[in-house]
């Protein structure tokens, strides 16, 4: 057979399959469906972001045309929702009871707190958009299980072990509330309290020299509860028995803590903060040793007391380990501790030791000052005049600032604020600066000397305070705390970040020696 031939059946039979091969696509092609894309609803769950971005970031509301002149709230994404708005967070992870959000679309008080303008907003009044149960059921479980994102992401979660935070105690409350230092915004709340029939009143808070815990007082609890700072969850607590437990003092190695009894006949417990159990320094009770004792300071070994007596010109000297203690003069009269107040004695309330603990500050609010004195001699090396009412201190560890919360200052010159910041240079004595700012009522306060910040809480218990922004599951007057940047001591922004009720004593996880 010629070679032509041969050519020719193969270039047959090639058509012939190719053929075949297109009849055979050809016969099993099916038609494709006209599937629709997946909506968009910004990284919210499915079921969450039909309800917030159909009806909260319209035009007109929480969109990116309109949120700054919605309380400056943008709602088209999980990540803008997270910013929150002019009054600091909207959603809370883990607590629909403390959401703002949740406030504003609930129109039915058995739900839970209500507040005004009802959401989504109707400009006819006549609440013609309010959500149905089902789409607030959704919101509130949403939230209850953290407020996640599509993908499963918490707010928040993540660099446990590392995370800059402030935690601020809500003293009307039982909470404390969970502040990131980065973005300023609470990120969690901690229910506290050993009584879940009553408001306890944490009073005050302090974390350990390594940020891992932290330990709560409580003016009308009978305990010390120790709070877990990777996960903010309270862990453990030391039953202290009946009386009005004010501040407490952790040991700088994390070993003790020692609380007050604020009353005429006051005692200074101490416990172990690793069993959390009371040591046998239980002293003063019954005896009168302690007159209203309040602040507490030691010296760097734990073994040495410096306790403020609230009302006359004292501070008690305090060894326990002997036990000894003797009453030392703040103004150069004869030491006197009294059961009253009094306006002509200084009336020490808090103590705070400087860094080298070679001398120790005293806020004494009937004379409004800080007085200094040394911490080996008792020598009085100094009378600070400040605002009115001084009550709390906090001090940076990169810049020698002492910041002095002056409660009921009437300084302040914005309308309707009132209270005052001392910014004061503890090696010098000299006044650095007075902040002036959205304060009503400050009282606790606390610096994060690694981001360069200043948180101070305004109590706003006063009702001639500034309304809030918007109700609390609490009840009572809402108060809120702002930002000041430590560098330049100017507000950070203009923002009030609300939290719940009477916001009392803050302190900084992290700290630089």
């Amino acid at each position: 057979m010629s070679s032509t031939i041969i050519m020719r059946k193969l270039i047959f039979g090639s058509l012939i399959t190719t053929a075949f091969a297109l009849l055979t696509i050809t016969a099993c092609k099916h038609p494709i469906p006209n599937i629709e894309p997946e909506p968009d609803y910004g990284q919210f769950p499915a079921e969450v972001g039909k309800i917030l971005i159909n009806k909260c970031a319209t035009a007109g509301c929480h969109n990116a045309a309109s949120y700054n002149n919605a309380a400056g709230l943008l709602m088209d994404t999980w990540e803008h929702l997270l910013l929150g708005g002019s009054s600091g967070a909207s959603i809370v992870a883990y607590s629909p009871e403390f959401s703002p959000l949740m406030y504003f679309i609930n129109t039915d008080t058995s739900r839970g707190t209500t507040t005004l303008p009802t959401m989504p907003y109707d400009p006819s009044g006549k609440n013609a958009n309010v959500l149905s149960d089902d789409e607030y059921n959704t919101l509130k479980d949403w939230i209850g299980r953290g407020a996640p994102d599509i993908n499963g992401n918490i707010p928040f979660s993540g660099d446990e072990e590392t995370r800059q935070k402030f935690y601020l105690t809500q003293q009307g409350c039982d909470q404390v509330a969970v502040i990131d230092a980065k973005s300023n915004l609470v990120m969690r709340y901690i229910q506290i309290g050993t009584d879940s029939s009553s408001i306890e009143s944490p009073h005050c808070l302090k974390f350990t020299s390594d940020g891992a815990h932290a330990y709560v007082s409580f003016l009308s609890g009978k305990a010390i509860q120790k709070i877990e700072t990777r996960t903010d969850g309270v862990i453990s607590d030391v039953t202290l028995g009946n009386g009005s437990w004010n501040i407490l003092y952790v040991a700088p190695a994390d070993t003790a803590l020692a609380t007050t009894d604020w009353t005429s006949n006051g005692r200074v417990v101490f416990a172990n903060t690793s069993s959390m159990t009371l040591q046998p320094w239980l002293t003063g009770s019954g005896a009168g040793t302690f007159v209203y004792p309040h602040g507490i300071a030691s010296t760097r070994a734990f073994d040495t007391m410096f306790i403020t007596a609230q009302y006359g010109n004292v501070v008690y000297r305090y060894a326990p380990n002997i036990p000894h203690y003797r009453k030392v003069s703040i103004d150069g009269n004869s030491p006197v501790a009294t059961n009253a107040g009094d306006n002509h004695s200084p009336n020490p309330h808090e103590i705070l030791m400087a860094p080298d603990y070679n001398k120790y500050f005293l806020t004494c609010q009937s004379t409004n000052e800080i007085r200094v004195l040394d911490a080996h001699t008792d020598a009085i090396l100094a009378a600070i005049p400040v605002g009115q009412f001084p009550q709390e201190m906090a001090i940076s560890h990169t810049k020698p600032y002492l910041f002095v919360t002056c409660m009921e200052d009437e300084t302040n010159p914005l309308p309707g604020r009132k209270g005052s910041v001392y910014v004061i240079n503890y090696n010098t004595y000299a006044i650095v600066d007075v902040l002036k700012g959205d304060f009503y009522q400050p009282h606790g306060l606390a610096v994060d000397d690694i981001n360069g910040k200043v948180l101070v809480a305004s109590t706003n218990a006063n009702p001639d305070g500034p309304a809030p922004h918007h109700a609390t599951a609490c009840g009572g007057r809402a108060g809120w705390y702002t930002m000041y940047d430590l560098n330049t001591l100017q507000a950070i922004n203009n923002k009030r970040y609300q939290v719940t009720v009477m916001p009392y004593s803050a302190d900084i996880r992290f700290k630089v020696n």
